[in-house]
């Protein structure tokens, strides 16, 4: 082999050998566990058996169990308004915030690095600031109670609705300085030219911000939305850490209903079916934002 043919080898296949770690990592830790997943919802596997159990294959057995479960229905309902709030109001105070800081005034630096804090804390931290805050004898929101115009004698986090609410917030608070971060870099790179010209032709704020600023951020926007989506879709510490799927199973998501049916039933089968069920809806959720993405950049 002469200097030309190894160089050319050497080219062609230099990429591929730089990506295989790559590949092996992602095929040892998310194809293995993921096809792993998908065999045991076929079977009959229990967590804690003895080793000599036999493991039989019983098809499609748990998916059907799923579908006549209204617990599952009830978990999988939840799971996607508290995505679908998450995208909503975490998304929006992101852009919102993210608006409001990319105008110049004075202390625009240490407003941007104290917006980020609360993205910046521990999840057990914010979850303890939380439980403190929503102490009904001693916390900011329990004084408050009494001057509310409902009954939240219950506890915020013990009673319903308050306890699917106070996640949402909770949620929100966490996660929105991540997206207005996202946000004011996208709009660091609206064009002035269009915004200024936009303005000598009278339009306003919400005008300039419909016609020029929302369609140079769109992809960014529909990327975050979706990322929002599946954060929330798989969001497990913070609700098992406050309300722990409960009261009375109204915020137990897809992802504590996987915890709770492997070590709590010890059904390792049916908590693989349910996993597999969420894997599912998140890959159709995002095939269906990047279709519209596609579909709006094509229109323009």
């Amino acid at each position: 082999m002469n200097k030309r043919s190894s160089s050319r080898f050497s080219h062609t296949k230099l990429p591929y050998l730089l990506t295989l770690p790559i590949i092996l990592l992602v095929a040892l830790l998310v194809v293995y566990p993921i096809t792993q997943a998908i065999w045991t919802s076929l079977t009959d596997k229990t967590l804690g058996a003895a080793v000599d159990t036999k493991i039989n294959f019983v098809g499609l057995r748990n998916y059907n169990s799923l579908l006549h479960s209204s617990t599952f229905l009830a978990s999988l309902r939840i799971t996607t308004t508290y995505a679908f709030l998450n995208v909503v109001f975490s998304v929006g105070a992101g852009l919102l915030t993210a608006i409001l800081v990319n105008k110049k005034f004075r202390g625009r630096g240490g407003i941007r690095a104290l917006m980020t804090a609360p993205w910046a804390f521990p999840d057990i931290a914010s979850v303890i600031i939380f439980i403190w805050i929503l102490n009904s004898a001693f916390g900011v929101v329990g004084i408050l109670n009494q001057h509310l115009p409902f009954d939240t004698s219950g506890g915020w986090l013990t009673s319903s609705p308050y306890a699917f609410v106070s996640i949402i917030v909770m949620s929100m608070w966490k996660t929105f300085p991540f997206y207005s971060i996202v946000f004011l870099a996208a709009l660091q790179g609206v064009p002035e030219d269009l915004t200024e010209a936009a303005t000598v032709d009278g339009a306003g704020p919400f005008q300039r911000f419909k016609t020029v600023t929302l369609p140079s951020i769109r992809p960014t926007f529909v990327l975050l939305a979706l990322l929002a989506f599946i954060f929330a879709f798989r969001q497990f510490s913070m609700i098992y850490l406050t309300t722990g799927g409960g009261p009375e199973r109204d915020t137990e998501t897809l992802v504590l209903a996987v915890y709770n049916t492997a070590f709590k039933y010890y059904d390792l089968a049916l908590s693989s079916a349910i996993g597999v069920v969420g894997l599912v809806v998140t890959f159709l959720i995002a095939v269906v934002f990047l279709a519209l993405q596609s579909r709006a950049e094509k229109s323009n």
